[in-house]
Order: C-alpha cells, then structure tokens, then sequence
C-alpha cells in the first residue's frame, strides 16, 4: 500500500469505462479521468476484460477533461473493437470487485459484445436557424402572421399578452416541425441503419436528435444519404453528424452496472 493510500482521503479506486473482448489492450497513450490522468488498464476474466483507471477516492468528477477522457477512450475503443459502455462515474474499490462483475455477468456481456461487433453509432443533431423557421412558420399561418403584424412596432408593455400568445404559437409549431424532421430523418436513414434512438432536445431550437447504430461496412453509404438529406434543408437547418462513436445509446448502461 502506498503512502497516498493510507491517508484519510487518499485511498484509490477503479474507474470503470466500459466492457470489451478479452484481447483487447489499451493504447500505451490512453489517458484516464483524473488529475492528473490515471494510466488505463485492462482487468480480465474469461473472455471479457474491463478498461479501468485508479482513481482517488475522495477525488470528485465531472470536469469537462473527464468527460472528454471517457469519451475519447471508449469512441477510440469503439473503432478497432466493440465495446459496452459503462455509465459515466462508475467506481469500483479494486480488481476483486471488477473480476466479480466480469464474472457474474460474463455470458450476457458477452452476447452483447457480439451483437456490436463491426457496428459503431452515429449521432445526427440538427438545429433550426431560428429566423428562418419563424419566417417559415409566419409564411404557412395566417392567423400567428396576422397576430405578428398587430405587435409589430407597439410597446412591448401594450402588446404583452398578444405576444405571450405568439410566442406559445411559434413554440408549437416549432415543436410539431421537430416531431416531422425527426420522423423524416428516421425514415430516410433506417434502411441504412441497424437500430436507431431518439434523443431528447437539448434546446428549443433543436430541430432533430436520434443515434444511429451502423454497420462498419454501410458507414460510407449511411454519411452519403445523409449528406443527401441535410442539403435539402440548408437554409433552414444546420446539421451535425457526431461519430464513428461507441454505442451509448443502444447499451443500457445502468444494467451494466447496478
């Protein structure tokens, strides 16, 4: 035990990233959360192995550098092997406690490590350029067009209750516009895709959100139909496509561990 082990707050556990085949081995480089970086490592039993790094104890999570140390760990693992990610912050006290894991859910990781081999997710967040989609939305109802006319140029103070009433008009519109780019995009994708997931927005403004799980083969064609998709609403829409990615949104993480 070392000297930073025996002191009050200074004991070490593992952090758990996620769950892989057995052959896998960590990057000499791979940096862990922490800091300074813990060294990562791979904890085996059977034909599983976890990718884990020391942590302290008493050392509180959740900068942005550990986030961004996952991440980068489990999307780098993702793309030469499969991986099961573990929920963000999960810490264990030792190898004891990982090996048990490994081996009181071996087969059902395992299983699952088979259904994401040479498969990668994609996320695809779209946001609406705001001036546009109102213009739009002004241009296809008459009634919030007529109502913009009326507060247009008068006291914000006068006019208060007709603009509560437009404001609530655009957020339902922009709502039903999201329900439908997110139905389209679905649909569009879904022949090249094998499973998808709708994300929750993360702003008013979010005009689509879903995780796509791909094969590794059907990538080039999967970015092709998109890119087909995301010119058609330029003017409205600004896309981004996140990814090769580990499968976050198709492994329930918190099965993983309890």
């Amino acid at each position: 035990m070392t000297e930073e082990q025996t002191q009050p707050g200074g004991e070490l556990g593992l952090f758990i990233y996620g769950i892989v085949p057995s052959d896998v081995e960590p990057t000499p480089d791979a940096e862990g959360v922490g800091d300074p970086p813990g060294e990562v490592a791979a904890i085996r039993h059977g034909e599983l192995a976890a990718l884990v790094s020391e942590v302290g104890l008493a050392e509180p999570l959740g900068r942005p550098a550990d986030l961004t140390a996952y991440q980068t760990l489990l999307d780098g693992t993702a793309a030469v092997a499969p991986v099961l990610p573990v929920r963000f912050g999960t810490v264990v006290t030792g190898p004891d406690a990982v090996e048990d894991l490994l081996e009181a859910h071996h087969d059902r990781f395992a299983a699952a490590l088979d259904e994401f081999e040479d498969r990668v997710q994609y996320t695809v967040h779209g946001r609406f350029d705001e001036e546009e989609m109102i213009s739009d939305f002004l241009t296809e109802n008459p009634s919030a067009a007529a109502l913009a006319d009326q507060v247009r140029g008068r006291p914000e103070a006068e006019s208060r209750e007709e603009r509560i009433r437009l404001g609530e008009m655009i957020s339902q519109g922009v709502e039903l516009r999201r329900e439908a780019e997110n139905r389209a995009l679905i649909d569009t994708l879904t022949p090249y895709a094998v499973a998808h997931a709708p994300r929750l927005p993360s702003s008013e403004l979010d005009a689509m959100n879903v995780a796509f799980l791909v094969d590794a083969d059907g990538e080039e064609e999967f970015v092709r139909v998109l890119e087909e998709f995301a010119e058609q609403r330029r003017d409205l829409i600004r896309m981004r496509l996140l990814g090769p990615l580990a499968p976050y949104d198709f492994v329930s993480a918190h099965q993983l561990v309890e």
